[in-house]
C-alpha cells in the first residue's frame, strides 16, 4: 500500500502527429485556449483546460495520439526506482528541464505516465 497522501495530477499533454489539427479541434469543440510556447527545441503548445491542471499539446511522431498525464512526485528518481520495483519499464529517464524534473515510465497493465517533480522556488 502507498504510504502517504495520494499524488495529484499536475498536467495532462497530448502526444500527437498533428498538433495545429489537434490544437483546432480541442479549440473548437471545447472552448480550450491555446498559446505556443517558445523553448529551446521545437515549439511548445500550451493548453488551458479551464481548471486546476495544465495542459499542453507535443507534435510527436506517434502510431496514435496519446494524453499523456503528469503526476507530481516529492522525487523522482526515487519514484522511478518504486515503478521499476512494480514492474514498469523506464521510458524517458528523469531529466532536468527549466521548471523541474520529469520522467516517464510504462508497465502493459498500467498505461504510461509521467513523473514531474518541480522546482521549488520558482
Amino acid at each position: 500500500m502507498f504510504p502517504g497522501p495520494p499524488h495529484r495530477v499536475v498536467h495532462l499533454e497530448l502526444r500527437t502527429g498533428n498538433a495545429a489539427r489537434a490544437s483546432a479541434f480541442h479549440a473548437e469543440l471545447f472552448g480550450w485556449s491555446i498559446e505556443t510556447v517558445r523553448t529551446e527545441g521545437e515549439p511548445y503548445l500550451a493548453v488551458d483546460l479551464g481548471g486546476r491542471v495544465g495542459g499542453g499539446i507535443v507534435e510527436h511522431e506517434t502510431p496514435r495520439p496519446f494524453w499523456l498525464p503528469y503526476v507530481e512526485v516529492a522525487d523522482v528518481d526515487v519514484s522511478v526506482a518504486r515503478a521499476e520495483a512494480l514492474g514498469a519499464q523506464v521510458l524517458l529517464p528523469p531529466r532536468e528541464g527549466p521548471a523541474g524534473w520529469r520522467s516517464v515510465v510504462a508497465a502493459p497493465f498500467a498505461g504510461v505516465v509521467a513523473l514531474w517533480q518541480p522546482r521549488r522556488g520558482i
